[in-house]
Order: structure tokens, then sequence, then C-alpha cells
């Protein structure tokens, strides 16, 4: 996909009266005011996550060794998400934890109190430089706008923020409550201890849904009770969905000010009940229509690409969590400028980070243009030799399913352990053992089949014929491999080493076969032109999952 070198324009009619440029001089000014790279500003929310769930994890370890109250266990591990994720909790998180270190202080280790104690304050400090430094990135940002203020389009629509984050939040304190009710009924005092552990974590998160989703309606209902501030800036869409927002004076999107998670509003799916008689054609055109956008929008995750510069007005003034609402204008010239609010809060980039992350871009483009290359050049030389195309598992697939067994077999003897088997162990590694049963089949045993007709692509219950029009995308992004076509979806993983991929100028395996199938599913003269055989498309291989989970429920009856 090719875009034009120049943003794509807004029109007049979309830019409120004296709304001015947000230049990049006046963007410097406004990332000069970001807090240091040491209040954690752009941690990655997975990173966040992994993050608490280790601190979870290792505090459920000391809680069961009875070196830690099991309250305090899980409340590290939510503070950590707070710190890290949602710093405006923490006012409030570190007091309790103080007071729960305070509590047990006399009958724990001094040594673990002062370390706990330690860390609290630490973060506490932490978190107010980063939320101090809030107050400047929202002056300078009026201070752009130049005194320049209007009401955000469609001030009287309803408020849509947080909805998802409420259901979320009550359903997991529910899962939390019912964890803490069943806690007496497991078998050892550890155990229930470990039941306690996540009965507080489950109550941390469901709080910390509960409360993202009130700071996010809160803020968002802010926006449209008053005018704000407006500015002209540059938009685009990255591989992940989100937006990255620019000077209004980069057009070549070299350094992005902060990202932003969008979502478009329409007036009408809020109307009057009274049009419930509207045409039934108009309906069927509707939904034809969010499908085809909604197909545009994964055939753009396809290879890592990204959206084309296009002009915005940016409504409300940007901070570290600020909610915005941005009219930019739509990729189809024809369609109008798109309306759309935050779902999620601004995420400032650094400088330094916005430039890698460009150079970072700028390199994956590189690799996808090489790759495209590549599969086209590949496809050519294989229609002309070959009437079907075959791609089956490698080495780094048997690798890979080697891997698995072993952490498998390895997590099971470590849950056996001396103490023999507990309640919730009996309850997960039977559970365990059969999710490997049916996986690791299908790792070693994959294989997809091109021809004139489309793809075949071997399961569990055997090859699934997807036609060539049904194809949506073929990808590969960080360990998986995935195919997605109309009413379906297939993907299998693999180890790789980007590093050493570029040292040694390799190709991974499904690299290739994604570029090649991506060839093949733009232009139809690259096809396979034979038709395949019943032999060629591979085998149902659950018949194979069958024989392993019944050798694994045997191997345990056996150890038992």
């Amino acid at each position: 996909m090719t875009f034009p070198d120049e943003p794509l324009r807004l029109p007049l009619t979309a830019i409120p009266d004296g709304c001015q440029d947000w230049t990049t001089v006046r963007a410097a000014r406004w990332s000069a005011a970001l807090p240091p790279r040491w209040t954690f500003l752009r941690v990655r929310r997975s990173v966040a996550a992994g993050l608490a769930t280790l601190v979870l994890c290792v505090g459920a370890l000391v809680a069961m060794a009875g070196g830690l109250w099991p309250f305090v266990a899980a409340g590290f591990a939510v503070y950590v998400l707070w710190v890290l994720a949602r710093p405006e909790l923490v006012w409030a998180g570190a007091p309790l934890l103080l007071l729960a270190l305070a509590v047990e202080a006399s009958s724990k280790s001094w040594a673990l109190t002062a370390f706990g104690v330690l860390v609290v304050l630490g973060s506490w400090a932490v978190v107010a430089v980063r939320l101090r430094a809030r107050s400047e990135q929202l002056e300078r940002a009026v201070d752009a706008a130049g005194g320049v203020a209007v009401l955000v389009p469609g001030a009287g629509a309803p408020v849509r923020r947080g909805r998802v984050l409420f259901a979320l939040g009550f359903v997991v304190l529910a899962l939390g409550a019912l964890t803490g009710g069943t806690a007496g009924l497991w078998g050892s005092t550890q155990d229930q201890q470990g039941a306690w552990v996540v009965t507080v974590f489950l109550a941390g998160l469901g709080v910390t849904a509960l409360a993202s989703a009130w700071l996010g309606r809160q803020r968002a209902g802010a926006l449209r009770g008053a005018p704000v501030p407006v500015l002209r800036v540059l938009v685009r869409d990255d591989a992940q969905g989100g937006t990255e927002v620019y000077a209004a004076d980069d057009p070549a999107a070299e350094r992005p000010l902060f990202t932003v998670d969008l979502a478009s509003f329409d007036e009408d799916d809020e109307g009057d009940e009274d049009d419930e008689d509207s045409d039934e054609d108009e309906d069927e055109d509707e939904v034809q229509d969010e499908g085809d956008s909604l197909q545009r929008v994964l055939l753009g995750l396809d290879d890592d690409t990204f959206g084309p510069v296009r002009e915005a007005v940016l409504y409300g003034a940007p901070f570290d969590g600020a909610e915005v609402l941005v009219v930019s204008a739509d990729e189809d010239p024809e369609q109008p400028p798109l309306t759309e609010w935050s779902e999620g809060p601004v995420r400032p980039l650094s400088p330094d980070a916005g430039r890698r992350r460009a150079a970072r871009q700028r390199e994956q483009a590189a690799g996808s243009l090489q790759l495209e290359l590549q599969g086209r050049e590949l496809a050519e030389r294989q229609a002309a030799v070959s009437k079907v195309r075959h791609w089956r598992a490698g080495w780094l697939d048997w690798l890979a399913a080697a891997f698995f067994v072993w952490w498998g077999l390895w997590l099971s003897w470590a849950w056996f352990g001396d103490s023999g088997l507990s309640s919730w162990k009996l309850a997960l590694i039977p559970l365990l053992g059969l999710y490997g049963a049916v996986r690791i089949p299908q790792k070693l045993a994959w294989r997809i089949t091109a021809d004139r007709s489309g793809l075949w692509v071997a399961g569990l219950r055997g090859p699934r014929h997807v036609p060539w029009d049904d194809l949506r995308f073929v990808r590969r992004r960080s360990l998986e491999l995935k195919i997605d076509w109309r009413g379906g979806g297939w993907a299998v993983s693999a180890p790789r080493w980007d590093r050493l991929q570029r040292r040694w100028g390799l190709t991974h395996p499904y690299d290739a076969l994604a570029a090649e199938l991506t060839a093949m599913r733009l232009d139809p003269e690259l096809r396979p032109s034979g038709e395949s055989g019943v032999a060629e498309r591979g085998r149902a291989v659950w018949p194979v999952a069958a024989v392993l989970a019944g050798a694994w429920v045997v191997a345990l009856v056996a150890w038992s």
C-alpha cells in the first residue's frame, strides 16, 4: 500500500476559527515538561501486567513460606500495577500498604519490613514527580493554543467511556469474592493462603478497573462540559491500532509527541427510538460498510504497516493521562472527516523515545518492503515450476514443541513435589496435560497447501478450505504466524531471534511463508494453477491428540 507524500488534507470547514498550529517549537516546550524516564512514563501495559504477576507469584511463595502476610503479598502486586499504569491510585495504595506493614512488623523480619517500607516510599516519591509534571504539561498545551477554546463536536452526546471497564471490574470483583468464599475448602494451609493471595489480587484488579473507568469517564465528561483548547496537528495510525500525534509542521512523521487509542462515535447510534421503522436495506448497507471498514483495519495490520499522515484538529489540552477528541481527515478523500474520542489515556513520548520509535518504524517499513519483494519473487518462481504449493512444520516448530513438552513436564514435577497432590493440583495438572495433547500435534503436523481454488489449512479436525476471496491476511508478528479468513483463523508459533537474523541476513520461515501467501492473495497471476489432491492437503491430527491425552491420564494415575 502506498500513501501520498503530503498529509491528507482536512476540509477548512472542520477547522475552528482561530485554531493555531501546534508547531515543532511549541511541541518541544511541551515535551520539555515531561517527567524523567525513571518515573515509568512510558511503561507498556503488558509490561506492567507482567511485573505485577511476577510480584504476585513471588509474594505468594514468600507468604506460603511464612515470611509475609498474604494480604500484603497480593497488595504489593497490585501496588506495582498502580505505580506503572495507574499512578493516581498510588495516593491511596501507599498509605494502606504502609499500615499493613506496620501491623505485622512485630511478627516478621525487620529487614523484610524495612525493604517493603523503602519500596513503598520510593515509588510514592516517583509517582509524585510524575503527577506534578502533568500540570506543567497542561499549562504549556493551553499556551500553545493561544487562548482559543471551543466546544467539542457532539458535546451533547452520551459519555461511553468506561463502560467495558466498569463491567470488567465488577466481574473480577465477583471472581475475587468467589475465591475468598471458597478459600476454606482448600486442603492444606498453604493452599488456603494461596487462595487468599489470589482473592486480594483479584479484588485489587477489580478496583483498578473500576477506578480507571471512573477516571476516564470523569475526564471525558469534563471535555464535553465547557470550551476546550484546540490545536492543529498531524496524526497517523500505527500498526497496533493506536494513533500517533505529531506537530503540524512534521509531515515526514519524524517525531511522535504522544500516542492515544481512539474510537469513532456516530451520533446516530444514540438516536431517538422513533427511528425503529427505518428501511432494512439501509441497515444492511450500514452493516456491510462496517464490515468493510473492519476488513480494511485487519488488512492494515497485515505486515506491520502504518497509515498515512493526516491533518487533524486536537480538542483538549494533552497531558499524561488526558482524554482528548480528534477530528481528522479520512483516508478516503470522498468521506467526511473522522470524529474520534479517546478510549484510553494520552501516553506521551519523550523526544528520545519518539525518535527511537520513528527509527523502528522506518526499519520495519524497509523490512516489510524487502519481504514483500522477496515473497513476490518466490511466488513467481514457484508458479513457473509447481502447480500446487506446500508448507509444513520445520525444525523450529519441532524445537518449540520440545520446549513446550519440557516446560509442561517440569511444571508437573514441581507441582507434585514431596507434598503430594492437593485439590487445586488435581484440577490443574490434568488440564495442562490435555492442553498439551491438543497443541503438540498441531505444532508438529501443521500443513498448508495452496492451489487454484485457495488454501487448505490442516488442523485438529482435518484440512479446512479457504477460498482466495475469503482470505483476509497472512502475517507474522512476534513468535506467531497467523492466517485469518472470513469466519475463522489459524495460528502457530515458533522461536524467533531478530538480532541474529539481521546479523546473518536470514529470513524466518514464517516471514517467507507470510510474504509469499500475501503476494498470492494480492495478485491472482501468482497463484498456483493446479488443483491439489486429498492426500496433499494433510490429515486430521485429533487421533494423535487422543492418544497423547490417554497416555497423560495413564501416567498421572501411575504417578499418583
